[in-house]
């Protein structure tokens, strides 16, 4: 488990996502791999230098994205671009490799100084466009043990563009990845990339989580986000921050500035 507060150095930490272009090996790389990375390094300083208290690096572009492993070409590119943003950054950085190579962001983490990776199918078995997706907790867990590093695991439940192979109800979803699965933070989503989160579901998350912290990972806005972090433990934020709110576009600062204003003070 966690600490949050001490991770991020805040109470309600507000984490910035850096959706990267499509990478090599992906269906829609354009073979410009100089702008994919000025496109992240750009990113990357337009959400720290607007306050957020983390960074998480995705492979967004990457759609259709792979059940298993990404390409080698895509990996060695998403190692190039964390390396060079765990160098300047200064909050922590984390890395979710979609659609589920946990594996990947594991290694990645490791060899490039993260402090925690999302793991976005973690101990529900999941219907997606991908197919059906197992659970990756056992594996992951004991590939972090071999590599005798302490690189906190942020798991999704009930995650967004799936369903769960069987009827699972918010609280035993939560209880499986906080307990039984013993990950570090649960991340709760509404069902699709920039949908909000209910706050009911939070609440009846909260109620049986204990200790283990609950992160809102997708949705969150000005309008919503104070009410979010009065029931969760911090908010990873993406298509807000971007130009005009769509997720592809680049991060405009104005929109982080604004957001992180309005949760300093309220929470500080």
């Amino acid at each position: 488990m966690v600490n949050l507060e001490k991770l991020f150095g805040v109470q309600k930490p507000v984490i910035g996502v850096v959706h990267l272009p499509p990478l090599p090996g992906s269906p829609l790389y354009k073979g410009d791999m100089r702008y994919i990375v000025e496109r992240a390094l750009k990113d990357a300083v337009s959400l720290i230098e607007n306050g957020v208290d983390g960074l998480i690096i995705e492979n967004f572009g990457d759609k259709p994205f792979t059940k298993s492993r990404i390409p080698r070409e895509g990996f060695a590119l998403m190692a190039i671009i964390l390396s060079k943003i765990v160098e300047f950054s200064k909050v922590p950085v984390g890395v979710n490799v979609l659609r589920n190579d946990a594996l990947s962001a594991m290694a990645l983490a490791y060899v490039t100084g993260c402090e925690f990776i999302r793991v976005n199918v973690y101990t529900d078995t999941v219907v997606t466009d991908q197919g059906v997706i197992e659970p990756i907790a056992w594996r992951l867990l004991n590939y972090r043990k071999r590599l005798n590093t302490r690189v906190y695991v942020f798991a999704d439940v009930l995650v967004k563009h799936g369903k769960p192979l069987v009827n699972l109800s918010i609280e035993e979803a939560v209880k499986n990845a906080g307990y039984r699965g013993l990950a570090d933070a649960v991340i709760i989503t509404g069902p699709e990339t920039g949908s909000p989160v209910e706050p009911k579901v939070l609440r009846r998350a909260k109620r049986v989580i204990g200790e283990v912290p609950i992160i809102v990972g997708s949705g969150v806005n000005p309008q919503n986000v104070i009410e979010l972090l009065s029931i969760a433990d911090g908010v990873i934020v993406g298509t807000y921050f971007k130009k005009e709110g769509v997720t592809e576009n680049p991060v405009e600062g104005e929109r982080v500035r604004k957001l992180v204003s309005i949760v300093r003070e309220v929470f500080s």
